[in-house]
């Protein structure tokens, strides 16, 4: 028993108004139905995907993450339970809320709020338009895209996601700081999607490193990458490539402060012939840091 996908994510920012140009002209997402003073986006036919409050964390504050049905969110619920983790049922008010036939909350290790969903709104009324005419993201069965969190607690963090919400490793990177300091990077898929989630074991200033939106074509990550420079924002890593989803893409700061990963052509994975590897490097080429000639070797 797994979740599917990432279904929302919901972050909390202390400039709305930054954010909203942000994600509307920079990132190309479409601008859904506000919750109160919470602006959402989409970026496809469901109701809404992006979630920004007003607040100072900066940072995220909410993963949902989308089962098949009511005996799929019971059951999980009960197998969290059975660990000794709190579970809610979410009141009526919350369902309509986030435009969903059930939900159960819960809190990961890290404390980050995890909604357990099924049933989201999807709106094929009024179809998906990018404000900047992007012809769509890779999400569908694949879900709304992935994140990277910090995990200071790494083995309570990925036995929470691993044995609880069922991801599966798909491989890891040695991150080396330095000549005597490595880490592993760990990478979890849920569906096809190479990762739908990693786990860095570090602290970190905030639990998000980055989260990653999937576009069509290497052109669209062109125009996104005229974009950043057009609207000023920060190009944190230059174009470049990962050895382990082989996806093509650039890193830029949100106006929270944590990053984004805009890219096309990653692999995915097919689960009867997948093999778990390791990898020493974090980009094959590319991704400098700004302002930097070295890259994520």
């Amino acid at each position: 028993m797994s979740v599917l996908s990432l279904g929302y994510v919901g972050f909390q920012a202390s400039d709305l108004a930054a954010w909203n140009v942000f994600a509307t002209r920079v990132l190309g997402v479409m601008a859904a139905e506000d919750d109160g003073a919470t602006k959402r986006y989409r970026v496809d036919q469901q109701s809404w995907r992006i979630a920004v409050e007003p607040g100072p964390a900066d940072d995220i504050v909410l993963a949902g993450f989308e089962v098949a049905g009511q005996a799929e969110l019971d059951e999980l619920a009960a197998r969290l339970t059975e660990a000794g983790i709190a579970v809610e049922d979410a009141p009526a008010e919350l369902l309509k809320r986030r435009g969903v036939l059930g939900l159960k909350r819960t809190l990961d290790p890290e404390g980050l709020s995890v909604e357990l969903y099924y049933g989201p709104t999807e709106r094929t009324e009024n179809p998906f338009v990018s404000p900047v005419g992007i012809s769509g993201f890779v999400t569908g069965e694949q879900g709304l895209g992935h994140i990277v969190l910090a995990s200071p607690n790494i083995v309570a963090t990925r036995r929470f996601y691993t044995d609880l919400l069922g991801f599966r490793l798909s491989d890891v990177i040695t991150f080396r700081m330095s000549p005597d300091v490595a880490f592993d990077l760990e990478f979890y898929h849920c569906n096809p999607r190479h990762h739908t989630l990693a786990l860095a074991p570090v602290p970190a200033p905030k639990r998000i490193h980055h989260f990653m939106l999937q576009v069509n074509s290497i052109d669209e990550v062109g125009f996104a990458l005229e974009r950043i420079e057009q609207y000023k924002v920060p190009l944190v890593q230059t174009l470049g490539r990962h050895p382990n989803d082989q996806m093509l893409s650039f890193y830029a700061r949100t106006p929270s402060g944590f990053e984004v990963e805009c890219g096309c052509d990653a692999i995915e994975i097919d689960e009867a012939t997948w093999r778990v590897v390791r990898h020493d490097v974090l980009s094959s080429w590319g991704h400098k840091r700004a302002g930097s000639n070295t890259g994520n070797r």
